[in-house]
């Protein structure tokens, strides 16, 4: 049976990066009762704890991608017992379309910030959207056992942190509470007991209010925030019921976000225990459900009463800033790998993750080969591409370029918020490098405990952060921690300089030897190695000097029936330069392109022929 609304708390799941949410969460899980160590590390996929990460980029990169929900049942000091609903939500500002739609469905916000690094600028970015929903936020300081920590500068930042987000007195007056997830442990004193959650649980269930706007009296209402589908019963719809009460076999009304109405009816209704769902004939105002049955709904669509039809405001979800083109794979190496080819297959396949991906937006490109897929940012991309490639498909992609707006006349361009952390004998090649792409200095110190590290805040151009981070990591020697975030649009602040070195364009097909690299030893790093097949036209290195080079990295050794005199000297040949998947995004140029298949990566020219380049160039000259 539902609980009344009273003995519900909706809560959203808040950290940056690395802040240790998930562990928080496998925490709250195992304690709760429900389930046993064993069984968590089960669901995780043998992996121990962070049975929250879903997928195996999830749980490789160690972040959250998909937002997505679970229950704990709690036994309060009063006697009284409560079902919490936890929202997790990603940490990466690029994932924000997935912070957005769901922030709708809690009542209050647990902000977790890390016990040293303190509040971060993707954790401001998901807080401001909090604050905006009307949420008060509970701090969790995190990692208190560190032996670097400083809990108390920490909740000051905090504070400062809500106040320059305008944050109301209710929301400054937030209570804090102290913990270790990787120890198990929570305490509202930092000198308090070190045993268990508990004191998270009680603060959860004294700080965050019942859920607001439930009428059990009004019209059904449920707004869908999120979609996920199953082979048997096909879509499922995910929200919270805002008004009146949903049963199974009811007549409902699905209204979508242009107002059009269809008749509908639920075929099963399902409640969230723990990690599962349980089937259930009734959910109550308040408390979040899954609808199984309806077909067409999408995200932002309202499931209302049949008799009584009554829309709720659709979720709100800001507008990309990064675009880039994607297009079938036409190399030589084409369908050596993958099995989805076509432009009709990328195309359905693109057109399947807006059903779920809010912040996502695909448009026909220039020619019939190419769409025009626009996102919150390179890692948000990135990650679509990866799992199009896991799946089997094969594409070629360009360059990213930032979306520009044109405002009364005038061209504005996304602003981020950069955010540095170096040695104090790297801060003038960070500085210099930054200011020539047009970033300006914010903020600078030193925190509390970082010794001989510089902490400097920047607001920089978005396009200027495209190849930003490799650049500053070989400035500082690998020393470097960065992080950036969206601030706004401001008009355009002129040129950044662009990739210096030219490339390595291999001249022919075949295998590449270790003979050909020893002869272009000095020419340049190379992204190739002994054995890797090339073709003509594939970027297979970076040039030493600006300006492109053909070279031939498959000629090998003619072989004589005259014996040398003295030994051959052995071939040198440099570690082949590795980058990722976001790493090659962010170094190609505009007549460049990542080839993206199931099994490699590779750069290429997007014109293969050195006839057709040197045709092009001269074109664009006299144009």
């Amino acid at each position: 049976m539902t609980p009344s609304s009273f003995h519900l708390r909706n809560v959203a799941i808040i950290a940056h990066v690395d802040h240790g949410k998930t562990s928080l969460v496998d925490k709250l899980l195992y304690q709760s009762g429900q389930y046993r160590s064993e069984d968590l590390d089960k669901r995780a996929g043998g992996q121990h704890g962070l049975v929250m990460d879903v997928g195996d980029l999830e749980r490789e990169r160690g972040i959250t991608i998909l937002s997505k929900n679970c229950a704990v049942t709690y036994e309060a000091a009063d006697g009284e017992t409560y079902r919490i609903n936890l929202i997790d939500t990603p940490g990466h500002a690029d994932f924000g379309g997935e912070v957005e739609r769901v922030l709708t469905m809690a009542d209050g916000a647990l902000l977790v910030v890390d016990a040293f690094e303190g509040p971060m600028p993707q954790t401001r970015f998901v807080l401001q959207k909090a604050l905006a929903c009307g949420l008060r936020p509970l701090v969790v300081v995190n990692k208190v056992d560190r032996p670097d920590s400083r809990p108390d500068e920490v909740v000051s930042e905090v504070f400062d942190l809500l106040s320059d987000l305008g944050a109301d007195d209710e929301a400054l007056d937030f209570q804090t509470v102290y913990a270790s997830a990787k120890q198990g442990w929570a305490a509202t004193d930092l000198d308090g007991e070190r045993t268990d959650m508990r004191a998270l649980f009680e603060a959860i269930v004294e700080w965050v209010p019942p859920p607001r706007f439930a009428d059990a009296e009004a019209p059904s209402q449920l707004l869908v925030t999120s979609i996920d589908y199953s082979d048997y019963v096909g879509r499922i719809a995910i929200g919270r019921v805002f008004g009146g009460v949903l049963e199974a076999k009811q007549r409902v009304a699905v209204i979508d976000r242009h107002g059009a109405k269809t008749q509908q009816q639920i075929a099963q209704l399902l409640t969230f225990e723990g990690l599962e769902r349980k089937e259930t004939k009734r959910v109550e105002a308040g408390d979040l459900c899954a609808v199984v049955g309806l077909d067409p709904i999408n995200i932002g669509d309202t499931i209302a009463d049949a008799m009584r039809p009554e829309a709720l405001p659709t979720v709100t979800i800001d507008e990309p800033t990064l675009h880039m083109t994607f297009r079938v794979n036409d190399g030589p190496f084409s369908g050596r790998d993958g099995k989805f080819l076509t432009s009709r297959q990328i195309g359905d396949r693109l057109e399947r993750e807006l059903r779920s991906n809010v912040a996502l937006r695909v448009e026909p490109g220039d020619t019939m080969e190419q769409y025009r897929v626009s996102g919150r940012g390179l890692m948000h991309l990135g990650i679509l591409i990866e799992n199009m490639r896991r799946e089997g498909f094969e594409l070629c992609v360009g360059k990213p370029h930032v979306v520009i707006r044109h405002v009364d006349g005038v061209k504005e361009e996304p602003i981020e918020l950069l955010v540095i952390d170096v040695p104090e004998d790297h801060q003038s090649a960070a500085m210099a490098l930054l200011g020539d792409r047009r970033a300006e200095l914010l903020k600078m110190g030193y925190k509390t405990g970082n010794s001989g590290f510089v902490h400097m805040e920047f607001s920089i151009p978005a396009r200027a952060m495209i190849g930003l981070r490799s650049r500053l990591l070989t400035a500082t020697q690998g020393h470097a921690v960065i992080h950036h975030t969206l601030l706004g649009y401001e008009p355009m602040r002129g040129a950044v300089p662009h990739r210096n070195a030219g490339v390595l364009i291999a001249n022919e097909p075949g295998s590449v030897t270790a003979y050909a690299l020893d002869a272009l030893y000095d020419r340049g790093s190379f992204f190739v190695k002994p054995g890797d097949d090339v073709y003509e036209g594939q970027v297979v290195g970076e040039n030493c000097k600006a300006g492109d080079l053909v070279v031939n990295v498959v000629k090998g050794k003619k072989l004589t029936n005259m014996r040398a005199a003295g030994k051959d000297d052995n071939s040198q040949v440099r570690p082949a330069r590795e980058m990722s998947l976001e790493g090659c995004l962010e170094y190609i140029d505009d007549d460049e392109l990542v080839e993206i298949t199931p099994k490699t990566i590779r750069l290429r020219k997007t014109m293969l022929k050195e006839t057709d380049r040197k045709r092009e160039s001269r074109r664009t000259a006299s144009v």
